[in-house]
């Protein structure tokens, strides 16, 4: 009985997977027109921001539309199929949970940000225009 659900769910997955990423390129906003400084500004402040996610994950998803929204420049790594970041995540954040968002701050500390919720709201109050 385990295997039949165990191929159950992967059947949906691989269903349910090519229909999630379509969705997220369709839906996908447009970023924030900024003037080039500015922009400079925020870039530079992003330069130190890297998304741990796995590609089809609907949390990853909703917070790479809002860093796109957002007009931000961040790194992603994907901690499915990378063994590198999935163990650097697990190293540096404490467990293998995505989103994740890792933030190098200015004194050298690192931060790790789980929730998608807790990520925009944090990239919000951060680069959202005034």
């Amino acid at each position: 009985m385990r295997v039949i659900i165990r191929y159950f769910f992967r059947t949906l997955r691989l269903v349910l997977t090519p229909l999630m990423l379509l969705s997220e390129k369709l839906s996908t906003p447009k970023g924030i027109t900024r003037a080039a400084e500015d922009q400079a500004r925020v870039d530079e402040a992003s330069k130190d921001l890297a998304l741990y996610q796995f590609t089809a994950c609907p949390f990853c998803i909703k917070v790479r539309k809002e860093i796109a929204r957002l007009g931000l420049n961040i790194e992603t790594r994907n901690a499915q199929h990378d063994p590198q970041h999935r163990a650097a995540l697990e190293a540096g954040g404490g467990r293998i949970k995505v989103p994740c968002l890792k933030i190098r701050q200015d004194d050298g500390s690192e931060r790790w940000l789980y929730e998608s919720t807790e990520i925009k709201a944090w990239l919000q109050e951060r680069f959202e225009p005034a």
